[in-house]
């Protein structure tokens, strides 16, 4: 396991903050009870932050038939849809919920080529809200695989305010290469065509870049 890079400077900033604070407290009170409480506190909230950052090491899959899910969380919504931002079609939309405890890496669940990415800011509603797809801060991914196009949408939650995504449109993509990284609880919706037979059920949980969300059986 790794720390991924999205989080250098987090960490940094955060293990010289609490350093500072609990220096401060000891100039205050001295080697007291209060004093080795922060310095406890402290310890934990940093390792938090620590383990938020964590890159598992996880075995490649590759699997041309497959959609794989985007992160770890949980599914939280399975439902016919209108997708009216690119696809403009009906599709078959997965959600997934990262609590602050879940690796937050983003991955490409499909191999192709990247044919729309597009960020829009946005309002910071809780990640499971319904109209969180749509009026948070979210970044917008179509991979066309050259038989399908799937749509990924991170999205922000209540505590996460910044998505980084690496997407570039016209760039060629691999299934399970890093797609971006969202800091903090959040959400990633996966958009499939309606053949897609999935293979997740509601309030499953899903590992990035292993667990199987749905195939394709042309």
């Amino acid at each position: 396991m790794t720390i991924h890079k999205e989080g250098r400077a987090t960490i940094t900033i955060a293990l010289t903050t609490l350093t500072a604070l609990c220096l401060a407290v000891f100039c205050a009170v001295g080697a007291t009870i209060v004093s080795y409480a922060a310095l406890a506190a402290a310890c934990v909230f940093f390792g938090f932050i620590v383990r938020f950052f964590r890159m598992p090491s996880r075995p490649k899959r590759r699997d041309e038939q497959a959609v794989f899910s985007p992160c770890d969380g949980k599914v939280v919504a399975i439902e016919e849809v209108f997708e009216p931002e690119y696809l403009q079609g009906s599709c078959r939309q997965l959600s997934i919920f990262m609590s602050p405890n879940n690796v937050h890496v983003n991955l490409y669940p499909v191999s192709g080529v990247v044919e729309y990415a597009k960020y829009h800011p946005g309002k910071y509603l809780v990640a499971w809200h319904p109209k969180s797809s749509t009026k948070n801060e979210r970044t917008t991914v179509v991979v066309n695989t050259g038989k399908h196009k799937i749509l990924c949408r991170q999205i922000a939650g209540a505590v996460a305010r910044r998505i980084v995504c690496y997407a570039r449109q016209g760039e060629k993509v691999e299934q399970n290469a890093q797609m971006g990284f969202i800091k903090f609880g959040s959400r990633v919706d996966v958009f499939l065509p309606l053949s897609a037979k999935v293979k997740v059920a509601l309030g499953q949980k899903v590992c990035g870049s292993q667990t199987i969300l749905a195939r394709f059986e042309e």
